[in-house]
């Protein structure tokens, strides 16, 4: 798979509103927005694959469990949860759960006060992998968003996300001029 990113060295590009679609098409404003926001997020996936494998030795849909888990109070969910968060099947998840579980990154116990439910949590192996492999993450994140972000709409999705510690002092050092 060819890595689409820009050079470190070079700003990333961000293209100019206009992508042919006229304002009053046949879609509503929410749509189109919705259909913006797929795009993009596609975009980043895409990115993330190759690296999140070649970072972290997990495929992306594993990856994706890890950081729920990492996001949660006491790093764990039921599966259930999990499985309604990411809107995958429970059977999907399960492999997935086996996979990051022989690889030492979850614990799988039976949830508190519910024999049925299971309850996975992250392992400190997955804590260390995280905190070593996430940085360079969130850069390709942000990367992916300026490149598939036109100018105008580029703040408001780059927004979205939180500064990064060694940028919030020269915001406009590393990210593409910000319009309005």
């Amino acid at each position: 798979m060819a890595d689409s990113s820009t050079p470190a060295d070079q700003p990333p590009h961000v293209p100019p509103c206009g992508d042919g679609a006229p304002e009053n098409g046949l879609l509503p404003a929410e749509l189109r927005s919705w259909m913006r926001l797929l795009a993009a997020a596609g975009a980043i996936e895409q990115q993330l694959r190759a690296r999140v494998k070649d970072a972290m030795g997990v495929s992306h849909d594993e990856f994706l469990v890890l950081c729920l888990l990492a996001d949660q109070p006491g790093s764990s969910l039921r599966m259930t949860r999990i499985a309604e968060l990411l809107g995958r099947p429970k059977t999907r998840l399960t492999y997935q759960v086996a996979c990051l579980q022989h690889a030492g990154l979850i614990t799988k116990n039976s949830a508190c006060g519910d024999r049925r439910g299971i309850e996975v949590a992250l392992t400190e192996k997955a804590r260390r992998l995280l905190s070593e492999s996430t940085g360079p993450l969130a850069d390709a994140v942000a990367r992916a968003i300026a490149q598939t972000a036109c100018t105008q709409r580029f703040t408001q999705l780059h927004d979205l996300l939180p500064a990064a510690p060694d940028t919030e002092d020269h915001p406009g050092e590393h990210a593409p001029e910000k319009t309005g």
